[in-house]
């Protein structure tokens, strides 16, 4: 069975491995976006567009960890957690201050890593 993580201070490295690859961060961060957008939207008037707020987030970021990362979501153990970190990494993307935040975590934050992990063919 896997370590429980009793604290964020330690959630925030693992949730950044779980996140490694820089196509799983890229749907993470077309779901934020789209979460966002639709929220705003839902707050401005349009009611039925908050049903669509946690499948846009949800959709892109689970898909990511189904097909790319291939690993389970962190949101199934660490719901809160999760969610909070996907926002951060999301902001600190946005401003570009995550590669340090990547590199203290042991991961690499540019897209030649991802390529440099592919077989060759």
């Amino acid at each position: 069975m896997a370590e429980i993580i009793s604290n964020y201070t330690d959630f925030w490295p693992f949730y950044l491995r779980e996140h490694a690859r820089p196509v799983t961060r890229a749907l993470h961060y077309m779901g934020s976006a789209t979460a966002l957008l639709l929220l705003a939207a839902g707050l401005m008037g349009h009611a039925a567009v908050l049903l669509a707020v946690p499948i846009a987030g949800y959709g892109f970021a689970w898909s990511a960890h189904l097909f790319v990362e291939h690993n389970r979501p962190a949101t199934f153990t660490y719901p809160v957690w999760s969610l909070f970190s996907d926002f951060r990494m999301f902001g600190l993307f946005v401003i570009g201050r995550l590669g340090p935040e990547l590199k203290k975590a042991g991961v690499g934050s540019n897209a030649t890593d991802e390529l440099n992990r592919r077989p060759r063919t």
